[in-house]
């Protein structure tokens, strides 16, 4: 069964930096593409970073030159290196793991950012 860990979340002032962790288990990581995905307050969940097995990453445009995913397949755990934060980053952020097709999510980390 997979399982999906997430931490890293917090509240931050604007400018800063967090860094997110998605730890999977049940699967074998190195074989899946992962990535993150955000809902903010009253919107629709958009893809904000998503990395192939292969390590080849990209990035929603609003995120672009300021986050930065990535993956260790001996830790079994994919980071979102998240820098220069905004108010509009602030979202409960979720991982996804791709098994055959099949989208596993993990429970969610919120990521506050003040102004």
């Amino acid at each position: 069964q997979v399982q999906l860990v997430e931490s890293g979340g917090g509240l931050v002032q604007a400018g800063g930096s967090l860094r997110l962790s998605c730890a999977a288990s049940g699967t074998l990581f190195r074989f899946r593409d992962m990535g993150w995905y955000r809902q903010a307050p009253g919107k629709q969940r958009e893809l904000v970073a998503h990395v192939t097995n292969a390590d080849y990453s990209e990035y929603a445009d609003s995120v672009k030159g300021r986050f930065t995913i990535s993956r260790d397949n001996a830790k079994n755990t994919v980071y979102l290196q998240m820098d220069s934060l905004k108010p509009e980053d602030t979202a409960v952020y979720y991982c996804y793991l791709n098994k055959f097709g099949r989208d596993y999510w993990g429970q969610g980390t919120q990521v506050s950012v003040s102004s």
